[in-house]
């Protein structure tokens, strides 16, 4: 019998080493097969799009909002893997009848660390997870040399049109634009706000519009259709598996933050 915490401090009871796997949040379902562990996934979601060909060789059993739980229960999974943001109360609820259920809870770096160790340990990776979690280290280190004597940008990041919502604070996202040297212009507000960027005020204090590739998939014409209300703003069109993903996605993100910050000084940012 394995016993072990979750990142929502919940007990977690496993027979064994579990051998089929569901994950139900796509940044996860990049870390096991990262970890060495494709071949033990047996269901994912349809946002799963790392590594691109999963959806063909894995079951897709829903969304991260809406899942098929008979699929689930056909696929006779060991272990299910939640995310606090990502899946609501219901789906883990619903999926502890059929088995063991881990749900991970990110903010950080540090957090981020923590899941991969403890699915290093669950999954008998350890050295891989080791591994994954160095190499993210190494990077944010170089990283935090490079940024430190860069300037300060207002910023605004946005997830989503219709409405407009963006990233504030108590978000991974936010965490990281702070490690960018992005002050949140929303850092004041919680999670994800919807704004009315008809009223808002601070439009004349923004340095730095961020539009996300995801979940909103923003384009071209949308960074046109913002330059309007921030005239004085550069708006630029960001990968939002960087910002947001917090697997080993992250062995990528600081070189990628590295070009984007380049970028910008580049175009007098």
């Amino acid at each position: 019998m394995i016993t072990f915490k979750d990142q929502l401090n919940r007990i977690v009871h496993l027979k064994d080493t579990p051998k089929r796997i569901i994950s139900l949040v796509p940044s996860q379902t990049e870390l096991l097969c990262d970890l060495g562990l494709e071949s033990s996934l047996v269901g994912v979601t349809k946002f799963c799009v790392h590594p691109h060909y999963i959806k063909t060789n894995v079951t897709v059993v829903g969304g991260t909002k809406q899942i098929n739980l008979e699929k689930i229960k056909a696929l006779q999974p060991d272990v299910i893997l939640c995310n606090m943001e990502e899946n609501t109360k219901v789906i883990v609820e619903a999926c502890e009848l059929i088995c063991a259920v881990h749900v991970s809870d990110i903010y950080n770096i540090d957090d981020s660390i923590e899941l991969i160790q403890q699915y290093g340990s669950i999954f008998n990776k350890k050295q891989k997870a080791i591994s994954i979690s160095n190499t993210i280290k190494y990077e944010m280190n170089h990283f935090k040399t490079f940024i430190l004597n860069k300037s300060v940008l207002k910023a605004v990041y946005f997830i989503w049109k219709n409405p407009w919502m963006v990233a504030a604070n108590n978000t991974f996202i936010n965490y990281l634009l702070q490690l960018n040297n992005f002050e949140n212009k929303y850092a004041s507000k919680m999670r994800y706000p919807e704004i009315d960027i008809l009223k808002t005020a601070t439009h004349e204090n923004v340095d730095l519009v961020l539009l996300s590739s995801e979940p909103f998939p923003f384009k071209e014409t949308h960074k046109q259709e913002l330059q309007e209300y921030y005239p004085n703003a550069t708006i630029v069109l960001v990968d939002g598996e960087m910002f947001s993903w917090y697997g080993s996605r992250l062995t990528k993100a600081f070189s990628y933050f590295k070009s984007l910050r380049l970028n910008l000084q580049n175009s007098a940012l």
